[in-house]
């Protein structure tokens, strides 16, 4: 019986990481052998090393930058070099199937499996695809999106709506667990703010300024980056951590709100597990927009209340948060009309379709 065997691909952020840490077990329990390509030092080289029995393999690439830089004609020279890598691991390794979660790590490696003829499952998170799935997209041979109004944007036969996929492990938090680890109480609510998995300056910032104001009603949860701690502001009720892993699911778990940024498989997690939240997106002038649109999709549908970050300041921020807490639910009846669908079990049969 010949090998099954997928390689996994994507980076550059946690977000382009975390479906794929959804599916590689669901993959490694059903016998396949699993490889991994991503980038020498991004975030996806720690997150997949945590994993038992994958293979991961770091080649070369470019960033695909949307501003003039210097850097920008070395690019194409590391994605070439990137493509010839990707081609000889995939020659060695002989997937029948390739999975994109996109970042620009993924562009090499889906040319490569087009020269080398395996097919790819691209999956693409945000409301409007990213510059790295763009470039993918007519290499793959199926394109899957967490948003409806993406499949119908890109109106093509490849594409397929499938809805989020969440890590079945964000579900089995525990209440005592995430007290102990924060050492706060049933008191007062908790507020769980999220910066990024690089952390937030200036979220950060604005939540220190309001603390004292924050903490006489509620306490507050502050994941704010690696090396963004701030010994000087440790009170009580404030729960400083600079990333968390396997203990986020015992922090989702105590967290009555949630306040983040809007990265689309963070914001579906908290959907999800039906935890009001307040969406700060990323503006334009830190991001392509993506977070922006995907806040305003959540609005619209009632899931969240937004704040513009060029409108936050401490006033405008406080407000915000009474007003979240004051409009509690309201959301959770939103949020109870959303049914998680069968994503995950979709994305599965549809990469296990495609490598026949």
């Amino acid at each position: 019986m010949k090998e099954k065997r997928i390689l996994f691909t994507g980076g550059g952020t946690a977000g382009h990481v975390i479906v794929n840490l959804a599916l590689i077990p669901e993959f490694k329990e059903k016998g396949w052998q699993v490889d991994y390509i991503g980038s020498y030092d991004g975030i996806e080289n720690d997150l997949i090393q945590l994993l038992p029995g994958v293979s991961y393999h770091a080649i070369s690439t470019g960033k695909l930058r949307r501003y003039m830089s210097i850097e920008n004609f070395k690019d194409p020279f590391k994605v070439l070099k990137g493509i010839f890598q990707a081609w000889r691991i995939i020659g060695k390794k002989k997937p029948q199937v390739i999975f994109s979660k996109g970042g620009f790590v993924s562009v090499p490696v889906i040319i490569a499996a087009k020269l080398r003829g395996v097919p790819t499952v691209i999956h693409e998170s945000d409301y409007t695809p990213g510059l790295a799935n763009k470039l993918a997209i007519p290499f793959a041979k199926n394109v899957l999106t967490t948003f409806k109004e993406t499949a119908e944007q890109l109106n093509k036969q490849k594409v397929n709506y499938v809805g989020a996929v969440v890590r079945d492990e964000l579900f089995t938090g525990d209440v005592t667990e995430g007290l102990s680890l924060t050492q706060l109480t049933n008191e007062k609510p908790i507020i769980l703010i999220i910066g990024g998995s690089s952390g937030s300056q200036r979220l950060n910032q604005i939540v220190r300024d309001n603390l004292d104001e924050l903490l006489k009603d509620y306490q507050i949860i502050h994941i704010c980056g690696e090396n963004n701690i701030d010994q000087s502001m440790n009170k009580t009720g404030y729960a400083q951590f600079g990333y968390v892993n396997d203990e986020l699911k015992h922090l989702f778990k105590v967290a009555d709100f949630v306040i983040s940024r809007a990265g689309s498989n963070a914001i579906f997690e908290f959907l999800s597990l039906k935890i009001p939240m307040l969406l700060i997106p990323l503006p334009l002038s830190a991001s392509r927009g993506d977070q922006i649109v995907n806040a305003k999709s959540f609005k619209k549908n009632g899931y969240a209340h937004v704040l513009r970050d060029e409108e936050m300041t401490v006033d405008s921020f406080l407000e915000a948060v009474n007003a979240l807490v004051t409009g509690k639910d309201e959301l959770l009846e939103a949020m109870s009309h959303y049914q998680s669908s069968r994503s995950k079990e979709n994305v599965i049969q549809t990469i296990i379709d495609v490598s026949k």
